[in-house]
């Protein structure tokens, strides 16, 4: 059974990007949703899924029971997006490496051009859903708690929540705004080294 992740910040580290009202109401109210619906669904999988990472369970949701496969679709995607949503935030941010500046210069222009490219195409995003940057360096959409991995994609290196419980308290409906704001907390350390695990 899969469990809420304790942060490594307080709810109130991102300030004043994201308020510490979002940031433990995003995580103990709405990520513990998805973790009790997805356990939820699994008490009536065979055994053989009710242990998997949950990163190994949304690779095999074609394996799932029918009768509960879209809700460990939807929830267990909830979960994982926002363990890696946590994961690749930090208290002010950091600074983004030379090489890996070079690595989205080579690609974007700019991080500038890259981090533009991006915003835009998490604006655009219809209704919920996440934008995600990939070890190629291309930038995707998913709609509500899909996710690539579930495509039979890799792991993603670099992900957005824009589904408005991430920023309408703060940000009411104006999301560039929050995407705005969003880059002043990410983790561009960690950003890296998952890029990097894919080149192992």
């Amino acid at each position: 059974m899969y469990k809420l992740p304790e942060l490594s910040y307080g709810y109130d580290s991102l300030q004043p990007y994201i308020s510490r009202e979002i940031m433990e109401l995003h995580h103990k109210k709405h990520h513990q949703t998805y973790i009790d619906k997805v356990n939820a669904a699994l008490e009536s999988a065979p055994s053989s899924f009710k242990d998997l990472p949950i990163e190994d369970l949304l690779k095999r949701l074609d394996e799932a029971p029918e009768e509960i496969r879209q809700v460990v679709r939807n929830n267990g995607g909830g979960h994982y997006n926002h363990s890696f949503f946590w994961d690749i935030m930090t208290p002010g941010g950091n600074t983004i490496s030379d090489n890996f500046a070079k690595l989205l210069g080579g690609k974007y222009g700019t991080v500038d051009g890259f981090k533009e490219a991006f915003s835009n195409r998490a604006t655009a995003v219809f209704g919920s859903g996440w934008a995600w940057l990939m070890p190629d360096l291309s930038i995707v959409t998913t709609p509500n708690q899909d996710n690539p991995i579930m495509d039979g994609e890799p792991a993603p290196i670099l992900g957005l929540d824009v589904w408005e419980h991430a920023y309408y308290l703060d940000y009411k409906n104006v999301r560039p705004d929050y995407i705005t704001a969003w880059w002043k907390v990410v983790d561009w350390t960690e950003v890296e080294r998952r890029y990097r695990t894919h080149l192992d």
